[in-house]
């Protein structure tokens, strides 16, 4: 099958997605935890997830929170992170908690 998509050092395709029109999200990290305050939409399954700061993350719904034993994110990493499926939960939000300082954490939505 002919496929225009990038390809790996095997020559497999490599599915790539588009940012979703209006699915950029911006968070200040701190000694609080910090969510997105627009849900992600329902068709989104992947974001993007880029920190200027190391921060701890957690996904949830509407109230999911952040604590220091969350998953450890490091500054300066771009990273994709599916949020849901066909067959499983849809993470609606991202909860953000600073493992110093504070800085900012970008989402990107993408389908």
């Amino acid at each position: 099958m002919t496929t225009f998509l990038p390809r790996d050092s095997n020559n497999t395709p490599i599915p790539v997605l588009r940012f979703r029109s209006g699915g950029a999200h911006s968070l200040s990290a701190s000694g609080s935890s910090t969510r997105n305050a627009t849900a992600f939409d329902a068709g989104t399954r992947v974001i993007g997830v880029y920190a200027d700061v190391p921060v701890y993350i957690n996904f949830g719904g509407l109230s999911v929170t952040a604590t220091a034993t969350d998953h450890y994110f490091p500054a300066g990493l771009y990273y994709d992170v599916a949020i849901g499926g066909e067959e499983t939960a849809h993470h609606t939000h991202i909860a953000v908690l600073a493992a110093e300082g504070s800085g900012a954490v970008y989402v990107s939505e993408k389908v």
